[in-house]
């Protein structure tokens, strides 16, 4: 059957639409290539970017009743599952890299802006908004959003018998600095986080300072 008049352009569109949503999922394959610092619980190797996402999706469905604000699950999900994208181009900057994190910011907004300008307007334009409001770092999805994307790791530290920590000689001190807004998003994870870098100090794995 022919599809003419409206119809054959509706299709048309969404046909193009598929074509741009395609090509988006292909290319974020790339960050399955993307090796972080941090090592598997097992510490046989590092984890990918691709697993990091995937952690902290799951994650978001476990731990959203330790938060103090409500908030939007869903929305934080797709938050986590998007916000390392952006390293497909800018590549990994290690939490405590001083030099790197200099020209983090100039390198990750111009990976933004190619990567999710290949969707379709509209889903780009959200996708977008989303990576933006995660990188502000003010809403309580935001805010819940960075409490797993830093939590994660430190949970693969504790299992990898602080693997990561003695390699880059990390200080307490620049854990804490990192986490400094983990306390007003939930007391008890931070109370958890502070137990686990005490353990670590104490088994030489975290420079106590």
């Amino acid at each position: 059957m022919e599809m003419t008049g409206m119809g054959t352009k509706q299709h048309d569109m969404q046909k193009q639409r598929l074509e741009q949503q395609i090509r988006f999922i292909i290319e974020v394959d790339k960050v399955k290539n993307i090796f972080r610092q941090t090592y598997l619980a097992d510490g046989q190797r590092k984890e990918n970017d691709a697993e990091h996402s995937w952690h902290l999706a799951l994650s978001a469905v476990l731990l959203k009743e330790h938060m103090k604000e409500d908030v939007d699950l869903t929305k934080v999900m797709i938050m986590v599952l998007i916000h390392d994208l952006v390293e497909i181009d800018a590549g990994d900057t290690y939490a405590y890299d001083a030099a790197g994190a200099a020209t983090k910011r100039e390198r990750e907004v111009k990976a933004a802006d190619r990567i999710f300008g290949l969707l379709p307007e509209d889903q780009g334009t959200y996708f977008r908004k989303l990576w933006d409001e995660f990188e502000a770092y003010e809403s309580a999805d935001a805010k819940f959003a960075h409490l797993l994307d830093n939590f994660q790791p430190l949970l693969l530290n504790d299992a990898s018998d602080g693997r990561s920590w003695t390699e880059h000689g990390v200080h307490k001190s620049q854990v804490c600095k990192r986490n400094e807004k983990i306390p007003e998003t939930s007391e008890i994870v931070w109370e958890k986080m502070l137990e686990i870098m005490d353990k670590h100090i104490e088994e030489g794995h975290l420079k106590a300072d």
